[in-house]
């Protein structure tokens, strides 16, 4: 049945900080935690949900000045409400919080009018596959061999993965040690690194020459992700059987265009909650297609599950350590991969995830009202 008109009546977001499982580190920084923003939606007797994993301080910046342009405005013309909401962010840098903001309101405008119209987010993107590859990603620098070894061999036996990506940087002369060990136990496996931006050029292509020999066909940030003159060199050196790849913080479709013109990636990776929602990634994903670039989402795979389907140039999903767990601990319709895929439930409205409010109380760090 036609709706003819939906008026937004809520708007909710809350901040939570979940512990991690034990410490991690990449090549850059260590942590013990991971922030989680949950946005709710409402508009005629529907909920949507969206979700960002940034700082707890944009709950206010969402709920004090983003909800006022949002509430008693129609639901269904996303459009229009995207455009409202990039428009208030305009002097205080549209990058950065402001766009993980823009991105968890986005999201959940695009599950509310999927529930509205009651059909899978999946279907309304216009799905052009039933499933996505995943890959998983863990393996973090303060982790000895064996706990990798374990982490990789439990998504290969339980998930069906059959492509790993480990950290690199913080220690580059000791990686290739670390590859070759989890090379012996994996021998089959594909091997992936992300460096996350520590290293420098030279240590780069050092790093790189040394685990291809080893098997590793990925390298992620080997240097800076705004170093794309470095980027280029790393792709243009490289051994050829290696992938570079960057594009996790693009914050706009126009970021994505300066990466993809400048020949730095072979492979370019956007993130649905930082790149201002769905909206900004399928732009964004168009701008990688003109540019014959395949795309890679980059964590937050429950999120990322329908429109990964939806994009033409999908190639797979990162099942990421952190995200993949807090989504399956908070939030129930979760999906779970089979064969080292998944797919979205599409008998289910929106993208089929509902917030388990109860349980993630006892994180709950910056709440909200109504607002």
């Amino acid at each position: 049945m036609a709706l003819s008109s939906c008026p937004i009546s809520r708007l909710d977001a809350c901040a939570f900080t979940v512990p991690t499982d034990g410490p991690e580190a990449d090549g850059t920084f260590g942590w013990a935690q991971t922030d989680l923003v949950v946005v709710e939606i409402a508009a005629g007797a529907r909920t949507g949900l969206g979700y960002t994993y940034a700082s707890h301080t944009i709950a206010p910046l969402i709920r004090e000045t983003l909800a006022p342009l949002l509430l008693d405005r129609e639901a269904l013309d996303i459009g229009a409400r995207a455009a409202d909401i990039a428009a208030a962010v305009r002097n205080m840098g549209r990058s950065g919080m402001a766009a993980t903001a823009l991105s968890a309101v986005d999201c959940a405008l695009w599950d509310l009018k999927a529930r509205l119209l009651d059909i899978s987010l999946a279907d309304l993107l216009g799905a052009v596959r039933d499933d996505v590859a995943i890959y998983g990603s863990g393996g973090f620098t303060n982790y000895d061999d064996q706990r990798t070894i374990e982490q990789f061999g439990g998504w290969a036996a339980d998930l069906g993965c059959r492509a790993f990506k480990m950290k690199v940087g913080s220690e580059p002369r000791l990686d290739p040690d670390r590859i070759a060990a989890v090379r012996r136990a994996m021998p089959h496996a594909e091997l992936m690194m992300d460096a996350n931006g520590a290293l420098d050029r030279k240590q780069a292509l050092v790093l790189a020459r040394a685990a291809a020999d080893l098997g590793v066909t990925w390298f992620e940030e080997p240097v800076s992700s705004d170093d794309l003159d470095g980027l280029r060199l790393l792709r243009d050196r490289a051994p050829a059987r290696m992938e570079i790849a960057a594009g996790e913080y693009a914050y706009d479709p126009v970021y994505v265009r300066r990466m993809a013109a400048s020949g730095a990636v072979d492979v370019m990776q956007l993130d649905v909650t930082r790149i201002e929602g769905i909206t900004g990634f399928l732009k964004a994903a168009a701008v990688a297609e003109s540019h014959h670039l395949p795309i890679s989402a980059h964590t937050a795979p429950a999120l990322h599950l329908a429109v990964g389907c939806a994009a033409p140039g999908m190639r797979h999903l990162e099942w990421f350590h952190d995200h993949a767990r807090i989504e399956a601990m908070l939030f129930d319709g979760a999906p779970v991969p089979k064969g080292g895929r998944v797919a979205p439930d599409r008998s289910r409205a929106g993208h089929g995830l509902v917030f388990r409010r109860r349980d993630a109380q006892r994180f709950a760090v910056e709440g909200g009202g109504a607002a």
